[in-house]
């Protein structure tokens, strides 16, 4: 069990990310919180995709020797999602500075609260 889990340890450790960002996203009311949890998770699918591609003993597919090679387009998708990953934050973290303007908390049920009160 032990030796199964090392061979694929990438995978566990793309369900630990996954599993932190998701308790982070469900289980945390500061907002700043879930957005941090929103990134680990992300860092979690990434690292599953990736390790998903990956190849022992594979090259680039440049080289002109028949061997066995590593297919880029996981790694390309990979470099995209990251852009717009980075995009996802910087406005999730504009949203959150203008509700803490507004509202005077970063707490998500305080925020909710308010607004149901208006």
């Amino acid at each position: 069990m032990i030796a199964a889990l090392a061979d694929r340890a990438y995978f566990v450790a793309a369900f630990l990310l996954l599993g932190i960002g998701s308790y982070m996203l469900i289980g945390d009311r500061n907002l700043v919180k879930k957005v941090i949890g929103m990134n680990v998770f992300q860092a979690g699918i990434f690292l599953f995709i990736v390790a998903s591609a990956f190849v022992t003993g594979a090259s680039a597919p440049l080289l002109s020797e028949p061997a066995p090679y590593v297919s880029p387009l996981p790694h390309v998708l990979i470099l995209t999602a990251i852009v717009v990953g980075v995009s996802l934050t910087a406005v999730a973290l504009g949203l959150i500075v203008r509700i803490y303007a507004e509202y005077g908390t970063l707490r998500a049920d305080l925020v909710e609260e308010v607004g149901d009160g208006e």
